[in-house]
C-alpha cells in the first residue's frame, strides 16, 4: 500500500507521537511504525494505535503540562 499523502512507499521505522490534550501535551517516543520514504508521513498498525490510545489516555490525568513517554517502556 502506498502513502496516503504522496502515494510513496512505507518502510519499517520509530517515530515520534504527539497529542495535544489542552491542558497537556503527550510526547511518545520510539513508536514502531511505516515511514513514508518519500514525505515521512507515519502510519500505524492497529494494534500499536490502540495502544497509543492507553498510553495517552494513562496520562491524561496526570498534573502535568508536558508528558514524555517511551512507547516500549509504557508496554
Amino acid at each position: 500500500m502506498g502513502c496516503f499523502f504522496c502515494k510513496g512507499t512505507y518502510d519499517d521505522g520509530l517515530t515520534t507521537f504527539m497529542a495535544d490534550l489542552g491542558r497537556c501535551i503527550v510526547i511518545i517516543k520510539n513508536v514502531p511504525s511505516q515511514v513514508c520514504s518519500q514525505c515521512g508521513e507515519a502510519s500505524y498498525s492497529d494494534e500499536v494505535a490502540r495502544r497509543l490510545e492507553e498510553i495517552v489516555d494513562g496520562v491524561r490525568g496526570a498534573l502535568t503540562e508536558i508528558a514524555v513517554v517511551n512507547y516500549s517502556a509504557a508496554a
